[in-house]
């Protein structure tokens, strides 16, 4: 795996992978309660992984909002 995202907001990783042309799949993670306030307008890559085709999967979790 040549291309690494984690810790990217989602926004930069799209723009850097549809640039340099690698396909890739998305999900997004949730927090199982609402203990902490999330922003789910700004995510970013938590996770990635190679599927065996060969398409790349990241694992996207919203911002946790602080205040």
């Amino acid at each position: 795996m040549a291309y690494d995202a984690v810790g990217l907001p989602w926004t930069e990783a799209a723009r850097q992978l549809t640039e340099s042309g690698c396909r890739f799949q998305t999900e997004i993670t949730r927090p199982t309660r609402d203990f902490f306030t999330t922003d789910s307008n700004c995510l970013y890559v938590i996770r990635q992984r190679e599927l065996p085709d060969g398409i790349l999967l990241l694992t996207l979790a919203a911002k946790q909002i602080t205040s």
